[in-house]
This record gives C-alpha cells, structure tokens and sequence, in this order.
C-alpha cells in the first residue's frame, strides 16, 4: 500500500467542533449497525481512524467491561480529544494507539475490526481491508461504516441545495475520496475476501425550520471550502462563508423543504474459517 492519503476536511478547531455534531447525530445508526454486525460482550475490538473515539465507546458499551477495544488514529490532536472523551466516561476497557488507519497492526489477533467514515477518503480501500482481515481471527467480523452522500437532497429540489450538493460532490471527488461509497461497501468486503457480507443503509431527515440539516451541511462546505476554491468548482464569492448556513436555512423554510441528509451505510462480513 504505497498511496499516500490527505484526511481533506483538515483537523483544526472548527473541524472538531464539526466532527462533534457530526458524531452525535449519527450515533443511533452507528449502534444500530453495529449491533447488527454481531458486536458482542467479550470481543476484542479494533476501532479504525478513531478520531475523536465517539465509536470505541460505542463499541466499549458493546463489548462490555470483559471486552476490549483499541482506538487508532495518525492524528495525535483527535487522540487528545478521544483519550479526555474515554476518561470522563471512566471506561477503562479502551486504550487508544498512534498509528496509520491504513497499515496498523497488533500483536494479537481481533474479533472485530471496525471502521467508520475512514473508506470515504482511501483510494486504496479494498486494499486497506485486505490488509486488516489478516489480522482477524478466522471467523472475525469486520464492520464498515460510511456515507452515501449520493442520497443528500432537498424535497422539494431547491436551486441553492441542488447547486452546494453538486459542489460538495465535486470537491471530495477532486480530493480522491469516493462521497458515494456507501452504496459500494458490500462490493468492497467482498472484493477484500470477506465471506458472508451483507448490510444496510439508515437515512435521516430534516424539516425545513430544523437547524441541524443547514448546520452540518454548512460546516462541510466550510471545511471543504479551500478545496473547492483551489480546484475551481466554485469561488469565494459564490460560496460566500460568512452567510452560507443563514443562506440554507431560509431557503429550506422558505422551499419547505426536507433535507434528506447523507444515508449512514453498513457493511459487514466474516473472515473464511471457524
């Protein structure tokens, strides 16, 4: 795996303060999946691109204290952040590790690897899960989690959501990351060597007075925003930062419309053996 990879959306103040809506408002599918993946009490766990560790504490509530669960991020800022979230919990079946998504590997054996939103930016997916197959026991389960953006929109269509999806799209495409790859992850374990794989999609929706849709929608066009300058999809004045998420709002309320937000998609699938 020589290909080397840029997390696009950056790790700065704002991006974190991003990440954390971001995580809370996906944490009911996130558990949801996870639980239909088959994570159990007793498992040993491993949490791909930990981030900020918002799901190796889901996975902590899972596998229980007879359980473990290792969290691993290159970032040494979100582990900050993830290893302050991990101790005001007081759960102490988690422990997190320096290391690269892509290549990291333990001693021991796992019985579920599991990776969240962390695809989303590899060109070198189904290599990277290749990669960590190897490292679950046979019969192990790995657990892919990750955004079908494909299925963001506006009901009705509005001319200003239609025009930022088109953008957003464009932007993470230019940045090598797959927004669409939800619809995909099944093929993608399976291409891998996994056996047995299956999953499902979760979609939430917004009304138009909600807050939520045009917040996490601004705050992606914000973190995007220098990409989309640099590669020419749009300037700064037709992004225009400063009133982006007033800009959303009203057009929802004025449209009433619902934001069909990105579907949170997971797959799931077994190493061959028993």
């Amino acid at each position: 795996m020589t290909q080397t990879t840029e997390y696009v959306l950056g790790s700065e103040a704002a991006e974190l303060e991003r990440l954390e809506r971001q995580a809370e408002s996906i944490a009911p599918p996130t558990m949801a999946l996870l639980q239909a993946a088959g994570i159990a009490p007793g498992m040993r766990v491993l949490d791909l691109g930990t981030g900020l560790g918002h799901v190796s504490l889901l996975l902590a509530a899972l596998v229980g204290p007879d359980g473990a669960v290792i969290g691993v991020d290159r970032d040494p800022r979100m582990l900050e952040h993830a290893e302050l979230r991990r101790a005001a919990a007081g759960v102490g079946h988690v422990r997190y590790v320096e290391g690269d998504a892509r290549s990291f590997r333990d001693p021991e054996p796992f019985d579920a690897i599991v990776e969240r939103l962390v695809l989303f930016h590899l060109p070198d997916r189904v290599d990277v899960v290749r990669h960590h197959v190897e490292a679950l026991r046979p019969g192990g389960i790995f657990t892919a989690i990750d955004f079908d953006c494909g299925a963001l929109r506006s009901e009705p269509p509005t001319e200003l959501m239609t025009r930022l999806v088109g953008w957003m799209m464009a932007a993470f495409r230019a940045a090598h990351a797959d927004p669409a790859i939800g619809a995909r992850l099944a093929l993608i374990l399976a291409e891998a060597g996994l056996v047995d794989v299956g999953g499902f999609g979760i979609q939430g929706y917004s009304g138009p007075a909600d807050p939520l849709g045009p917040a996490l929608f601004a705050g992606v066009l914000r973190s995007l925003a220098p990409r989309i300058h640099a590669s020419g999809i749009a300037t700064e004045a037709e992004l225009d930062l400063p009133t982006l998420q007033e800009r959303i709002g009203h057009d929802l309320r004025d449209a009433g419309a619902v934001v069909a937000l990105p579907t949170v998609v997971g797959a799931f699938g077994r190493r061959a053996g028993s």
